[in-house]
């Protein structure tokens, strides 16, 4: 298993920065433009079980999978969700994406992405596999976030 943690000062309010992790469709592709659909399968009360069924293009391919809410914090101060999924049989993933207040417009995201090899391909490709997507992501929800939010 690999795990990649990456964190990074967003000078947006809190509540903006989850609404694109915990919010609708329209925003989380904001961050993800390759999910093209995000259907709920079973909701809870509690949050935690909620799943959902997504799908994800990647070229002209796209793969459908289950997504479970495994975690769910929602404070005026302190947010977290983290999501499990397997996808194509190959990687089980689970996204952990955490947000503390610094101040009114200032906040604290902390993403971790984890990825257990589920064949043997899969663990030759996690090999050589860096925090160079976690980075990416991290710099991107800040981008996003703060463009909308200043707009």
């Amino acid at each position: 298993m690999k795990s990649w943690t990456e964190e990074v000062q967003i000078s947006t309010p809190i509540e903006h920065v989850f609404s694109y992790v915990d919010g609708s469709l329209e925003q989380m592709q904001k961050l993800m433009p390759q999910v093209v659909e995000n259907t709920p399968i079973k909701e809870t009360d509690a949050i935690v079980g909620n799943v959902y069924r997504q799908k994800y293009k990647e070229g002209e391919e796209i793969q459908e999978y289950d997504v479970e809410t495994l975690e769910y914090v929602n404070t005026s101060a302190h947010k977290k969700l983290k999501i499990g999924f397997v996808l194509a049989n190959t990687f089980d993933i689970t996204a952990t994406y955490e947000l503390e207040k610094l101040d009114e417009n200032h906040t604290l995201f902390r993403y971790t992405a984890t990825n257990q090899a589920l064949n043997e391909h899969a663990e030759l490709f996690l090999k050589s596999a860096t925090n160079q997507i976690a980075v990416d992501f991290v710099n991107r929800v800040k981008r996003v976030a703060e463009s909308e939010y200043n707009s």
